[in-house]
C-alpha cells in the first residue's frame, strides 16, 4: 500500500464513498470529511499529501476553507477544488486562492487518477530536491531559483509557479501542447495559468515555403 494520504471533503455521502474506493484501489490512504468543519479538526493533526476538496458546501464553502489555510500559513499541501457548478471565474478564483487544480463534476475516472497521479509525482520530485538540513541555509539555496524567505504563502506559491511554468514552457519550446501533455492539465488552464503568472507565449514564426 502506498503511504499517500488523501484527504476528500464533500458533503454528498455517495461522492465521498466513490472517491474512497477509486482512491483506495489505486493505493492510497484516503481519509473522508463530510464538511468543513470536520476538514479542519483533521488538518490541525495531520498533514494530507493531497487534499479533494468541495466547494458547494451547507457550512463552510471549500474557496472559504482555502482562504483559511492561506491566511493560518496551513496550506503546505496541493489541492484540488471539485465543483458540479464550475466556471472559468470559479477555476480561476481557486488558483489565484492557491489551489492546485480544479475537477469539474462529475469527475471522469482518468482526469481524476492522471490529475491525483500528476500532482504525487511532482510531490516525489520535491522530496528528492530536499538536502540535507544541517548543511547551512546560505548554502543550501540555489541562486537561480531561489523563493524569498520573507514572502507570503501566497507570494511564495506564485513566485514558484512562476518559475515552474516558466521552465516548462522553455523546455518545450514554448509548445503549449506539449506542455500541458507533460503537466497533466488542459490547454485551456494552462492558458489562464499563463496569463494570471504573466507569462508570454511565444509567438511562432511562420514557416517559409521553398
Amino acid at each position: 500500500m502506498s503511504s499517500k494520504e488523501i484527504l476528500v471533503v464533500d458533503d454528498e455521502v455517495g461522492i465521498r464513498e466513490l472517491l474512497s474506493e477509486i482512491l483506495y484501489d489505486e493505493g492510497y490512504m484516503v481519509h473522508l470529511a463530510e464538511n468543513a468543519q470536520q476538514a479542519r479538526e483533521f488538518r490541525k493533526h495531520h498533514t494530507p499529501d493531497l487534499v479533494l476538496l468541495d466547494i458547494w458546501m451547507p457550512d463552510t464553502d471549500g474557496l472559504t476553507l482555502l482562504k483559511e489555510w492561506v491566511t493560518e500559513g496551513s496550506l503546505d499541501m496541493p489541492v484540488v477544488m471539485m465543483s458540479g457548478h464550475g466556471t472559468i471565474e470559479t477555476a480561476l478564483e481557486a488558483t489565484r486562492i492557491g489551489a492546485s487544480d480544479f475537477l469539474e463534476k462529475p469527475i471522469a475516472l482518468q482526469k481524476l487518477l492522471k490529475t491525483v497521479s500528476n500532482i504525487m509525482q511532482q510531490s516525489v520530485k520535491v522530496e528528492k530536491a530536499k538536502v540535507d538540513t544541517n548543511v547551512r541555509p546560505e548554502r543550501r539555496i540555489n541562486k537561480q531559483y531561489a523563493l524569498p524567505l520573507d514572502l507570503t504563502l501566497r507570494e511564495a506559491r506564485e513566485h514558484f509557479d512562476r518559475i515552474y511554468f516558466n521552465y516548462q514552457m522553455e523546455k518545450e519550446n514554448g509548445n503549449v501542447t506539449r506542455v500541458a501533455e507533460n503537466m497533466g492539465i488542459e490547454r485551456t488552464h494552462l492558458y489562464r495559468k499563463l496569463k494570471q503568472l504573466g507569462i508570454k507565449m511565444q509567438k511562432k514564426t511562420p514557416e517559409v515555403e521553398q
